[in-house]
């Protein structure tokens, strides 16, 4: 049985040197074995050249950047049987092709993660200073996303450590270096970059040649903002949500499940004080499965830090779980939840307020208030001020950030904008006061 070995996780160029060897040479799937490290057999002598539909490609990009041993085998089988003309990956339920997007969704959705939660601290190096982040990513996604930041970004000059490997933007361009596993704090990965010094990271490699992350239609956001301060961990998902989540996974309590791509849950750190939660995911959320990352996350975010309140300690999820959307050739156009949707869908909420406990509840727009008043609210009389609630905790009514992008000119933008604020400015101060 043939064997390959690729040189390292992300050995993208390797890969697909060896898939079109072995497609060309008729290797079947069942008889070609992958690794990373170790040595492998010589590739066969193959001549000549195919071709592969552009969205396998796509899909094989982002599917290898999946934590899963198998995806080498599995996406060899995909371009292994594209070759031989079956349509894949245009039969969405293929097992084959299904498995390829379930990995890819969550390679997608890691990166962006990625991009939301890290933060730099200012360190010297020989060059002048440098930002220097952490992240423990759960996918392989180091490489698309350096790639990207360091376009983004050229004169940032920045280094990002996760356990997998360090990307480092030298003057001699973008490199690869071994890891840290866990710095515990930041002293100890400030004293690790210390030790090492800029000259050892500008040795390694030029990557396995995995393309750009993509931007996901991102607003631009510079490393500094906010304010560039000591590095901070990730925070991560109490247990209890973490389950909630899994569970969640499979949910098929009312209709909306069918047409969607995925259940997304809430997500945020233990402990959080603040629980913000919105309608319900739109068609960025749907695709990678993470609330309030599209343009009116970016909204949100950029809100939150006017206002002082740090999203990376919030926990934010929606009044409904699926995606409800209207097809119109190949964009899918928002539908609110119906009252009824949404109390079926208030068991999910319910379970994720017992797990996270927060002290307030910031309720964005009607669907949200109904799902936590039990009742039709009128956003516009009742928002800004607090409301008990009958099982002692206590919410806050504004307006959903949709409804800025709403508004018909700039003055009225500008003025909503200032009054969305004005009450993230009050929800501070109230988790404030509770706090103390």
């Amino acid at each position: 049985m043939p064997h390959h070995a690729l040189a390292h996780e992300t050995d993208w160029i390797g890969w697909r040197r060896a898939a079109r060897a072995h497609v060309l040479a008729g290797t079947d799937p069942a008889d070609l074995s992958w690794s990373v490290g170790g040595s492998g057999d010589p590739l066969p002598d193959a001549a000549g050249g195919f071709a592969v539909p552009r969205a396998l490609l796509d899909l094989a990009a982002l599917a290898f950047q999946a934590r899963e041993p198998e995806r080498f085998g599995l996406l060899y089988t995909l371009v292994w049987r594209a070759h031989r003309g079956e349509p894949v990956p245009a039969d969405p339920g293929d097992p084959d092709t299904r498995i390829a997007r379930l990995w890819a969704f969550a390679a997608r959705a890691d990166a962006h993660r990625m991009r939301t939660h890290l933060r730099f601290a200012t360190v010297d190096s020989p060059e002048g200073p440098r930002r220097l982040g952490w992240y423990a990513p759960d996918h392989f996604v180091l490489e698309p996303n350096a790639r990207l930041l360091a376009r983004r970004f050229p004169d940032a000059r920045l280094t990002i450590v996760t356990p997998d490997g360090t990307a480092h933007d030298g003057p001699e361009g973008l490199r690869f270096a071994p890891g840290l596993h866990d710095p515990g704090d930041d002293e100890t990965l400030l004293a690790w970059w210390d030790a090492l010094g800029a000259a050892s990271l500008a040795t390694g490699h030029e990557g396995g040649g995995l393309p750009e992350a993509e931007s996901l239609d991102e607003a631009p956001r510079p490393p500094d903002r906010p304010p560039l301060g000591p590095v901070v961990l990730p925070a991560t998902q109490t247990s209890g949500s973490a389950a909630l989540a899994r569970e969640a996974h499979g949910c098929e309590r009312c209709a909306l499940h069918g047409p969607a791509t995925q259940t997304v849950f809430g997500e945020g750190p233990a402990g959080a004080r603040l629980m913000f939660v919105g309608e319900q995911p739109g068609d960025q959320e749907d695709t990678i499965g993470r609330p309030f990352v599209g343009p009116a996350g970016q909204l949100l975010d950029t809100a939150m830090e006017e206002a002082g309140i740090d999203r990376r300690r919030v926990f934010i999820a929606n009044a409904v779980k699926h995606f409800k959307f209207e097809p119109r050739g190949r964009r899918r156009i928002h539908q609110s939840p119906s009252p009824e949707e949404i109390a079926i869908c208030r068991f999910w909420l319910d379970a994720e307020r017992a797990s996270v406990n927060p002290a307030l509840l910031v309720l964005l727009g009607a669907s949200a208030g109904r799902a936590v008043l039990g009742r039709p609210v009128a956003v516009t009389r009742e928002r800004g001020r607090p409301f008990a609630l009958p099982d002692g905790g206590r919410a806050f009514l504004t307006v959903h950030p949709s409804y800025l992008l709403r508004q018909p000119d700039d003055a009225s933008y500008a003025r909503e904008y200032d009054a969305f604020v004005r009450d993230l400015r009050a929800v501070r101060a109230l988790a404030e006061s509770a706090a103390g």
